[in-house]
C-alpha cells in the first residue's frame, strides 16, 4: 500500500536581484523556517532532507540545514538544472509514499550572478553540447548567443514557423505574467508591462525580446511532506495532497527529430503530464490553476500544448482569447511565473509548489483563483529532466 502524501507546510522568501548581495545560506534558512512554521512542527521531526541548488560548492545543503538543526539525518544534495527544486520534492514525496520515512523536507535555494546563464567550466564538455549543436546547425551565428537564449529562442521560432503564431501572442503571455505579479509581494518584478512594451524591448535572438526572458534571481523555497498518519498524530494540516507526480528525462526524440521544441523538453513535459493524469484519474480539462515553467515566453506557449491545456497549434487562440488567465479556462502562473516572480534555479520548483498550495488552501489573497480544486505544476530543466506534479484537496 502506498502512503497518501500530505503537503503539511510550505515557505518561500521574496525573490531578489543578485545585487541584493544576500547569501544562499540566508535564503535557504529563511525558507526552511517559514515551512516549519507553516507546518507547525519543529525541525527535529524531519527524518530526511532533500536540498536543491545549482550554482555552489558541494554539501551546500548541509551548510543551510545545519543553521536550523544538526540532528544527524540524511541530507541529500540535488542538482538537476532548472528542475532542481521539483526533483527534491519528487524524492521527498517518494520517500514518504514508499513508507521509508514519515516526514521529509524538500528545500531549494540559489544565489545567482547577474547576467545570462552561461557555462561555468570551459575546460570540459558541457552536458548541453548536443542541445547547442542542434541550434547552432539550424541558425547562423547562434553559437555567439548565450546558452538559454539560444535554445528557447530557437524553440519559439520553430513554433512560429510551424503554426504561424504571431509575435504579439508571445508578448501577451509576458504582459499577463506582469499583471498576475502585481499582487505577489514575493515577486521580483511587480510593474505592469504592455504588449507594445514587450515588443519594443531589445531583440535578443530571433524573435525573442529582452522582456520575454526571466531575470537572474536569488531566493529560497521549501515544502514539508508527510504521511497522513504522521499528520494526524501531530495534528497537522492535511488539506492538500500530492495526487500524482512524474519525472521524465530525454528520449531519442529530443535529438533525432531535429526539433528545437523537443530539444527544450516538449516530449519530456508531455510524457510526464500524461503519467500524472493517469495516476490521479484527472485530466487536463479538470485543472483549475497551473504553475508552469515560463523561463521564456516561448516555453510557456509550448508547454500549454505539451500539458494538454489546449490542442497542438491552438496556443495562439488560447492566449488571445484569455483562456490562460482569470475568467478563462485555466489560470496559468498566478504568481507571475518565472518571468515576473523570478527564477532562482534551485528554489523555483518549490516556489511553484508553495503558490499552488496557497491557491488550494484559498489563502493567496488578491491573486486567489476562484475555488480551485485541481492544481498542476510543471518544472523542466535542460539536460534534462521534467517534473510534473498534481495537487488536490484531501477529501
Amino acid at each position: 500500500m502506498k502512503n497518501k502524501v500530505v503537503v503539511a507546510g510550505v515557505g518561500m522568501t521574496p525573490f531578489l536581484s543578485p545585487k541584493a548581495r544576500k547569501s544562499y545560506v540566508e535564503f535557504g534558512k529563511a525558507a526552511l523556517e517559514l515551512a516549519l512554521k507553516d507546518a507547525g512542527i519543529p525541525y527535529d521531526k524531519i527524518q530526511q532532507a532533500y536540498v536543491g541548488w545549482v550554482y555552489g560548492d558541494s554539501t551546500a545543503g548541509q551548510a543551510v540545514i545545519y543553521e536550523a538543526g544538526m540532528t544527524g539525518i540524511p541530507v541529500i544534495n540535488v542538482n538537476n538544472n532548472c528542475s532542481t527544486g521539483s526533483t527534491a520534492l519528487f524524492l521527498a514525496r517518494q520517500a514518504v509514499e514508499s513508507g521509508a520515512v514519515d516526514c521529509a523536507l524538500a528545500l531549494g535555494f540559489e544565489q545567482m550572478m547577474p547576467g545570462a546563464l552561461g557555462t561555468m567550466y570551459e575546460d570540459r564538455p558541457t552536458p548541453l553540447d548536443k542541445h547547442l549543436e542542434l541550434a547552432n546547425n539550424r541558425f547562423e551565428g547562434a553559437e555567439k548567443v548565450p546558452l538559454a537564449l539560444r535554445v528557447f529562442g530557437a524553440a519559439g521560432f520553430e513554433y512560429q514557423e510551424k503554426y504561424g503564431a504571431s509575435n504579439e501572442m508571445f508578448a501577451k503571455v509576458r504582459a499577463k505574467a506582469s499583471e498576475h505579479a502585481i499582487h505577489n509581494e514575493r515577486a521580483i518584478f511587480r510593474k505592469p508591462i504592455t504588449v507594445d512594451e514587450v515588443l519594443a524591448s531589445p531583440k535578443m535572438f530571433l524573435n525573442l525580446t529582452r522582456l520575454q526572458c526571466c531575470p537572474p534571481t536569488c531566493g529560497g523555497a521549501a515544502a514539508i511532506v508527510c504521511s497522513e498518519a504522521f499528520a494526524k498524530k501531530h495534528n497537522l494540516n492535511m488539506d492538500i495532497i500530492i495526487s500524482g507526480q512524474a519525472m521524465t528525462t530525454d528520449t531519442h526524440s529530443t535529438f533525432s527529430e531535429n526539433s528545437m521544441m523537443k530539444m527544450v523538453g516538449y516530449d519530456m513535459s508531455k510524457n510526464a503530464a500524461e503519467q500524472v493524469y493517469e495516476q490521479a484519474g484527472v485530466g487536463a480539462a479538470d485543472v483549475d490553476v497551473v504553475e508552469m515553467h515560463d523561463c521564456f515566453t516561448t516555453n510557456e506557449v509550448i508547454s500549454y500544448e505539451a500539458l494538454g491545456l489546449c490542442g497542438e497549434g491552438e496556443a495562439e487562440k488560447f492566449v488571445m482569447d484569455g483562456q490562460n488567465t482569470y475568467g478563462g479556462k485555466v489560470v496559468t502562473n498566478p504568481s507571475g511565473g518565472l518571468l515576473s516572480k523570478g527564477h532562482p534555479l534551485g528554489a523555483t520548483g518549490l516556489a511553484q509548489c508553495s503558490e499552488l498550495v496557497w491557491q488550494l488552501r484559498g489563502t493567496a489573497g488578491k491573486r486567489q483563483v476562484e475555488n480551485p480544486k485541481v492544481a498542476l505544476q510543471h518544472n523542466v530543466g535542460l539536460g534534462g529532466a521534467c517534473v510534473v506534479t498534481m495537487y488536490q484537496k484531501n477529501n
